[in-house]
């Protein structure tokens, strides 16, 4: 372990977290933004429903783990919206699964401490012609706009019902004009502009929450932030950069 020990924000889910730290992606946006402030920790597990996340609660989040983290953002929803195959096999997981794994998983985390913080992120949409021309009949799934729907649905009322923070992607999303190819890579998976509506909304949140202590990059403290002589010069005098970045204010609220 390196230190000084910081604040861990964890983020848990399948590819819409595996790959969030690629294509300014919005788990490297909130690693910038909170740099020296809390370690953003990546656990994406790209492919994953939210059956087999119950099944690894414990080894990714033990409950005798020394330290405990101060936020998980969690992303479990869209894998298990994609229609059920014939086979029985594949990634889907019927509606009241899903909404008892959502439940579990809530459960686990927020018994890892007093202080560890929760928010749920919802399936996004999906744009259906563009995912079914990135797959190319390489994968044999159907996955549709209305079933993530009723997913994204699903989890905000179980994050009702909990009294737990939840981000509703799907319709944050489609308020963007041709959302399907400003916030898509393939019909899935976030562009960088998607990406900055997730970071928004996730900040958002986070601002907005009554938590104690606070977790808005604003309101920590930053490492190290004490003045120097040896910080940057300008009109004869040292400036603290260890608040502010030199090329401008920060656009993120």
């Amino acid at each position: 372990m390196v230190g000084p020990e910081r604040p861990q924000f964890v983020l848990f889910g399948s590819s819409i977290v595996q790959f969030s730290f690629s294509n300014e992606g919005w788990g490297a946006v909130l690693a910038h933004i909170y740099a020296r402030k809390a370690d953003i920790i990546l656990r994406g597990y790209s492919g994953w429903n939210s059956r087999r996340a119950v099944q690894i609660l414990d080894q990714v989040f033990p409950k005798d783990a020394a330290k405990q983290p101060s936020l998980v953002i969690v992303y479990f929803g869209g894998n298990d919206s994609i229609l059920p195959h014939a086979t029985g096999l594949g990634p889907h997981v019927p509606l009241s699964e899903y909404i008892e794994n959502i439940r579990k998983i809530a459960i686990h985390l927020e018994s890892l401490s007093e202080k560890t913080r929760v928010i749920f992120l919802t399936a996004p949409p999906v744009c259906e012609k563009q995912l079914r021309a990135s797959l190319s009949g390489a994968v044999d799934m159907v996955r549709t706009n209305d079933s993530c729907r009723i997913y994204s649905e699903a989890c905000l009322e179980v994050c009702r019902g909990m009294n737990l923070k939840a981000i509703d992607l799907w319709t944050a999303m489609q308020q963007v004009e041709n959302w399907e190819t400003v916030c898509l890579t393939d019909g899935v998976h976030f562009t960088a502009e998607g990406s900055k509506i997730v970071v928004k909304e996730i900040l958002r949140v986070i601002k907005e929450a009554n938590w104690e202590p606070s977790l808005h990059w604003k309101a920590m403290l930053t490492e190290f932030s004490e003045e120097s002589p040896y910080d940057p010069v300008s009109e004869g005098k040292t400036i603290n950069v260890s608040e502010h970045d030199l090329t401008g204010d920060s656009p993120w609220e």
